[in-house]
Parts: C-alpha cells; sequence; structure tokens
C-alpha cells in the first residue's frame, strides 16, 4: 500500500501505525489471523499470474498454456492472483440501535465503522480482496470484494457516507446473505447483535453451512453491560420506540439478568458452530481491541 494513503474519517493513520508494527498486522495477518484460507497471501495484484490448475470443460480456453501442454501432452491453464488470494466480507451492521452512546465518544456505529476501515487497510495490505455490505432490516449497500488502493478508496468512501437505518433483522438478513456469498469466503460481522439470540444464530449457522469463516466483533456501550442508571423508570426502544415503565431496581436487576442470558446464548451458539465471537466496548480503543486480537489469533496458530 501507498504510505500516502489519503486522509478519511475511519482511517486513523496513528492507530494503523500501532497495528502495523505489530508485524502480524503487516506481515502476518493473513497467515495467522487468516490462516487456512488460500494457499499463498503475497501474490500480488489480481492482474498477475499466480500458478497453473488442470484443465476443466468450461473453462475459457483463452487461459490454457499451451507451452506447458507441449512439454506435459496435458493442458492446464492459468490461474491468476484473483483466483487465489482470499475474499473477505465486512457486515457492518447500521441499525438505529448502533446509533447509541451514553458516556463514550463514539456510537457503536462510528466504533464499527473504525473497525471495518483498519481491517479493510490491513486487507488490501496484504492485496486481499475485501467487500463491504452495511445493513439493518435488509442490505442498504454493497460494495463487492476487490483488490487495490483504488477500491480501498471506494471502501472508505462508503463507510464514510453510511447512515443509521432503522430495526434489526439480523437472522433474516443473514440467511439472504450467506445464500449470495458464492465463494468460500471470510465474513466479519460488526453488530450489536441485539435481535432474538436463537433467530440470530440460525442465521450465523448458515455462513458456517456455506463453508465460510465467521467471525463476529458484537459491539456494546459500556452502558448496555452495566446499567449505570438508578434512577429510571422508563425506558424507550431505539429501534421500534416503545416505551416499557417500571421500578427503577427492579427494572435494573431484570435488564442486567436478561443481558447475562443473552449474552450466554450468543456465546455458546457461536461456540457450537465454530464461529469465533468476540466483545468489544466502544469505551477501548478499536486498535487496542483489534491488535489485541490479532495477536491472540496469531498466537493461536502457532
Amino acid at each position: 500500500m501507498p504510505t500516502n494513503t489519503p486522509r478519511y474519517k475511519y482511517l486513523d493513520p496513528q492507530a494503523l501505525g500501532k497495528l502495523k508494527n505489530l508485524s502480524l498486522a503487516a506481515r502476518q495477518v493473513v497467515e495467522g489471523f487468516f490462516a487456512g484460507m488460500h494457499k499463498s497471501p503475497h501474490k500480488g495484484f489480481s492482474v498477475e499470474f499466480a500458478e497453473h490448475r488442470e484443465y476443466t470443460p468450461g473453462v475459457d480456453p483463452r487461459h490454457i498454456d499451451w507451452r506447458v501442454f507441449g512439454r506435459r501432452d496435458k493442458l492446464y491453464v492459468k490461474q491468476y492472483e484473483e483466483e487465489t488470494s482470499m475474499r473477505c466480507y465486512i457486515l457492518l451492521d447500521t441499525s438505529a440501535s448502533m446509533d447509541y452512546k451514553f458516556e463514550s465518544s463514539l456510537t457503536k456505529l462510528q466504533y464499527g465503522s473504525f473497525l471495518a476501515a483498519s481491517l479493510s487497510y490491513l486487507l488490501a495490505f496484504q492485496h486481499d480482496a475485501v467487500g463491504l455490505i452495511t445493513f439493518d432490516d435488509q442490505v442498504r449497500n454493497q460494495v463487492p470484494p476487490r483488490q487495490g488502493p483504488g477500491h480501498l478508496r471506494v471502501l472508505m468512501e462508503q463507510l464514510e457516507a453510511t447512515t443509521v437505518g432503522k430495526e434489526t433483522k439480523l437472522g433474516d438478513t443473514f440467511h439472504q446473505l450467506a445464500e449470495t456469498i458464492k465463494r468460500k469466503s471470510l465474513v466479519v460481522i460488526i453488530s450489536d447483535l441485539f435481535d432474538d439470540p436463537s433467530e440470530l444464530i440460525s442465521g450465523l449457522k448458515h455462513f458456517r453451512h456455506k463453508k465460510h469463516e465467521v467471525i463476529v466483533f458484537q459491539t456494546l456501550d459500556p452502558a448496555e453491560l452495566t446499567f449505570p442508571f438508578d434512577d429510571v423508570s422508563r425506558i424507550e426502544d431505539m429501534e421500534t420506540g416503545r416505551e416499557i415503565t417500571s421500578d427503577p431496581r427492579a427494572f435494573r436487576a431484570a435488564y442486567l439478568e436478561e443481558v447475562t442470558n443473552f449474552l450466554e446464548n450468543v456465546r455458546g451458539g457461536c461456540l457450537e458452530a465454530q464461529i469465533d465471537h468476540v466483545l468489544t466496548e466502544t469505551n477501548i480503543r478499536f486498535d487496542t481491541f483489534l491488535g489485541a486480537f490479532l495477536a491472540k489469533r496469531q498466537m493461536m496458530m502457532i
């Protein structure tokens, strides 16, 4: 990637510098974090030749390597980088609940956008193809996976143009996307995961059924985990506008119990489906969180 990367809202040069200095971010993010997704992470851009594979009927004969045929008396076609590199889809939740923040400097959507931008940069640095899908109760915008600095610019511009949408229907949306992502890919989901756990896990398992690798960054505001409101007697759902009234102490106890059960169900479902689930809070610097996660993944590969 060029050193004179343009300044974008969700690309923090200082944070990216820290990630690159981990060495795994610059050279081993594909070898460790994305291990096993493709044979070689360093074959260059899609226009470059990568390797041969045996010819099969239906393949464009223009790609046949006749010199190899002359030596081996067998048909082989040239395979290019775009065919061998990993593809990553970053799925960013833009539903109304992602607009929440209490004392944090960033909303969940802003925090998630920084994560998406940082991952996009690192993947582009590794010459892998990365795409972006934003969604609320349905898919809102899609940028197909491609490679190169020009494509990175498209991703950053899309992130900066992203706005908060409507309520969430994660299960339905994930089922839809699992059917449309045809090639084996890495699917990174950035969301608060606020939906019915059974429907959510069903949608996530659909990705696994399609042989995709799935990583979930569950992004929450600290207040959503601790409920530091001792005098709240009324609360409004950001997505539906529905209000609930209750005794403050009883409400807090019931809320914390519900959150605990919700998180346990999500973690358990992800573990069962062999999905990497990681919880992050918006008061943790996104580069600190991402660097620690990448380092942990690298250690697991050793």
